[in-house]
């Protein structure tokens, strides 16, 4: 039964993989691997802004903001999440990038685990 629980910590487990504690990336077996879901625990410090948008995305997403303040860009509209528990929801198709305006701590789930992503 030991090898379908694991217990970690998200501040410490997520430094492996850039922050993702879940998804297809995981060791076969390891109750962390995924092919249906990703997530994230996210930890960026003020400035932090992703290298280039995301285009073509094949998966849903959801990013909720635990601290900080966290802008998330859209094709065509902007979404500030100020307060902890704000969150967005993005579908297939939907181009993206973010930017952290403050120190910020964001939990992002995708689905599906997409072989061939980036961790990142």
């Amino acid at each position: 039964m030991s090898d379908v629980v694991y217990v970690g910590n998200a501040g410490v487990d997520a430094a492996a993989d850039r922050g993702w504690l879940l998804g297809h990336f995981k060791p076969l077996g390891d109750p962390r691997h995924s092919d249906d879901v990703e997530i994230k625990w996210g930890v960026h410090p003020p400035g932090d802004e992703r290298g280039e948008w995301v285009r073509g995305e094949e998966r849903t997403a959801l990013l909720v903001l635990i601290s900080g303040r966290f802008r998330v860009e859209l094709p065509g509209r902007s979404v500030l999440l100020s307060e902890p528990g704000d969150y967005v929801v993005w579908g297939k198709g939907v181009d993206h990038s973010w930017y952290a305006e403050e120190a910020s701590t964001v939990l992002t789930v995708r689905w599906p685990s997409v072989p061939g992503y980036r961790i990142g």
